[in-house]
């Protein structure tokens, strides 16, 4: 593979760059987004153990800890929009303390991940001085001290040495994962991607990681996204892998592309509340498919059609569900 065409297949690209133990963070928001071509197949290739790392997780985050993917989260919240105000899977493992966790708040989190792409060691905020997120910690200091991914501490709050009054500033530390995965609407081939609508913390978390795994609505040339620089959020440099997959965030949605799928959703949410109920749609929509174009192909065309945006407002037209 040349360093100019980085495109893989879903399969290739997570096996060559996701392994059991990596800290890992996901792009998009709540039902935005989602790089859910890239989570089936982490689930396909049975990886586990992984630290996870964003600020607010929808349904990629329920289905890797519902499989058991999962050890340790970092996050602000999980949530399915009002379908699931916290993600199922999510709260049972966390009910069950199936898995460690720490939360933050979402401007805590975007700040970890700028921390780590600029290339220090914690930011300064005045944000959450006095609540219970500072004093409330999820990892004990025994996990910390013997897990080199985990900060050796939730935050510090510290005097500002700037200041001749007494002032307080939090210190939140710098968030830096083996791996994000990210979707978006375009990329070359190269891996410069344009993300159109909300980038939400996307770039933070790409510039934070080691590497970049890029999922792509569709491929276009170069000189396209060359021809409009400024539109363009991710530079090629900081990709390192590119994989084409048409809705491949669905069921959550892609802006311009097409909606979320209310329905599926919906099902899903009442699947997952029960162990077996969720361990057949594991089986039946991932384990047994061979890749996401059949997981598509039995979602139907015609679903797939009815939620596809229009392009003038970059949404479908008003439906009656």
């Amino acid at each position: 593979m040349s360093s100019s065409d980085k495109v893989l297949s879903a399969s290739e690209a997570v096996s060559n760059f996701v392994h059991s133990g990596n800290c890992i963070s996901f792009g998009g928001f709540t039902i935005n987004r989602n790089p859910m071509a890239l989570t089936h197949e982490i689930v396909r290739q049975e990886i586990e153990n992984l630290h996870v790392m964003m600020h607010s997780g929808s349904q990629a985050l329920d289905l890797l800890i519902g499989s058991k993917a999962v050890s340790m989260v970092e996050i602000a919240y999980g949530a399915n929009g009002r379908l699931a105000s916290t993600c199922v899977r999510f709260r049972q493992a966390v009910e069950n303390g199936d898995i460690e966790i720490e939360d933050y708040s979402n401007y805590h989190m975007t700040l970890r991940f700028m921390s780590g792409a600029m290339g220090v060691p914690f930011l300064p905020t005045y944000s959450g001085i006095s609540t219970d997120i500072v004093e409330k910690w999820g990892f004990s200091q025994e996990l910390r001290n013997s897990n080199p991914s985990l900060p050796l501490k939730k935050c510090v709050s510290s005097d500002n040495p700037f200041s001749e009054q007494a002032e307080k500033v939090l210190l939140v530390p710098a968030a830096n994962p083996d791996i994000s995965l990210i979707h978006v609407q375009s990329a070359s081939k190269d891996g410069t991607a344009r993300i159109s609508g909300l980038s939400f913390a996307d770039i933070e978390q790409a510039r934070a990681s080691e590497a970049v795994i890029l999922s792509c609505e569709e491929l276009v040339p170069s000189e396209i996204l060359r021809n409009e620089p400024c539109r363009n959020f991710l530079p090629h440099v900081l990709v390192d892998a590119v994989v084409v997959q048409p809705f491949g965030a669905y069921p959550t949605a892609c802006h311009r592309y097409y909606d979320y799928d209310m329905k599926y959703l919906e099902k899903y949410t009442e699947i997952a509340k029960d162990d077996s109920s969720f361990q057949d749609y594991l089986h039946s929509s991932i384990l047994s498919v061979s890749d996401f174009d059949e997981y598509l192909e039995n979602i139907g065309k015609k679903t797939l059609e009815r939620l596809r945006a229009d392009p003038e407002i970059g949404y479908p037209h008003r439906r009656h569900e």
